[in-house]
């Protein structure tokens, strides 16, 4: 989602590496942000004995919730005092991390937060600076928010992107250590997260951008091929995902892309929120009829050439699965193929909703969603949820589309 290009986050690859990096480093107050789920866990006492092998004490600050101003503002008052945070944790973390970092250095930046807006999202001045480093230590796959130059932040409203260089970590660290406990689940969803942005980004753009094509091609098909041994995941293939997860965030996969090509995000996202539903849960269910859609023309969404020639690659990727040649049952194959599950229900007034909120939030005139109207969603909507209707007190299921 970035046109520009960003000093890039240092990047440490397990072992002890922290720790050296640490002894190059001229900061003293150093404050380790935990997530409550990973406190006790071997991940969180490997950082902390890095970080007093470079000769630093850490003071611990240990978090939970959701990523709202409320919370967000609370851990920027606990960080103002200190030069260096090492964040521990997953997804959600990270952002917080990322944006109290940013808070704690320039509480002004909370009135662009708090400032009303329909839109849901929120640019910050390419000005923008943040006062303590940040290290970022991911424990799950698949956000790569530990590279990544956005955050998420809860609303009443609904989640809301924020976007800015000033955003992304120093530094990241990839420990397979980190991800050791992570259920077969949650790998199989974060992998997905990481196809799902790379084939939005190449299949919503028209044009064909040569080198970057080809790099994005090779993360896709490498994250497809990875796919295949994901039930005997090992500590180097859940490296692997961590790698591409972050290198599916910037660089050349997205200098010179038109921006907001993804649409899927911001039609996952507003239905993940509006039926209270797992952001992956709601990925899986759309992506297959969102990819028939562009496969049939539907030139708003994305270009049918390219997710072609997208889709043609990933099939040749893993020829034992024989996967369909169509692009949206073929994703549909895939994603059950790594059991992610995609069956949800809901009311046909809670997706009318969802339509109207997504087109709220990211069209009207905002270039997100440009061109795309409240019945154009909703359409695409019931073909992604089969939705629930009541007869004589019985419940039924119908699928739409």
């Amino acid at each position: 989602m970035s046109n520009g290009w960003h000093c890039p986050t240092v990047m440490m690859y397990g072992g002890d590496e922290l720790a050296a990096w640490l002894g190059t480093r001229t900061e003293r107050s150093v404050t380790l942000l935990l997530d409550e789920g990973i406190a006790g866990a071997a991940i969180a006492a490997s950082v902390r004995g890095q970080i007093e092998r470079a000769g630093r004490t850490a003071r611990t600050v240990v978090t939970g919730g959701s990523g709202n101003l409320t919370t967000v503002t609370g851990l920027a008052r606990q960080l103002a005092d200190t030069e260096l945070v090492i964040a521990v944790g997953g997804g959600s973390l990270l952002d917080q991390a990322k944006l109290a970092a940013l808070l704690a250095a320039d509480p002004g930046a909370e009135d662009r937060l708090r400032v009303p807006q329909r839109c849901g999202l929120i640019l910050l001045p390419p000005a923008q600076h943040r006062g303590p480093r940040l290290v970022a230590v991911p424990t799950t796959l698949g956000t790569g928010s530990e590279l990544s130059a956005v955050a998420c932040l809860a609303y009443p409203q609904g989640k809301r992107l924020v976007m800015g260089g000033s955003l992304r970590p120093d530094a990241a660290v990839i420990d397979p250590e980190a991800t050791a406990t992570l259920p077969y689940a949650l790998l199989a969803e974060g992998l997905l997260e990481v196809l799902f942005r790379i084939a939005g980004q190449y299949a919503g753009d028209h044009r064909d951008l040569p080198t970057e094509d080809a790099l994005a091609e090779a993360l896709a098909v490498r994250a497809v091929r990875l796919g295949a041994g994901l039930r005997s995941a090992d500590a180097g293939l859940r490296a692997e995902i961590a790698k591409i997860s972050g290198l599916s965030h910037g660089g050349w996969v997205l200098l010179g892309r038109a921006p907001y090509v993804g649409k899927g995000w911001y039609l996952a996202n507003e239905l993940s929120t509006g039926l209270g539903l797992r952001k992956m849960t709601a990925v899986a269910a759309l992506l297959p009829p969102l990819w028939s859609a562009i496969a049939a023309g539907d030139t708003r969404l994305g270009s049918a050439r390219r997710l072609d020639r997208l889709w043609r690659l990933l099939r040749t990727a893993v020829p034992d699965a024989e996967l369909p040649e169509d692009p949206g049952p073929g994703i549909a194959a895939l994603i059950d193929s790594w059991g992610v599950g995609r069956e949800i229900t809901a009311d046909p007034a809670e997706l009318t909703a969802v339509a109207r909120s997504s087109v709220r939030a990211w069209g009207a005139g905002l270039p997100m969603l440009d061109g795309l109207r409240a019945g154009d969603i909703e359409s695409l909507l019931h073909r992604a949820v089969p939705t629930k209707t009541s007869a004589r007190g019985e419940l039924t299921l119908t699928a739409c589309g």
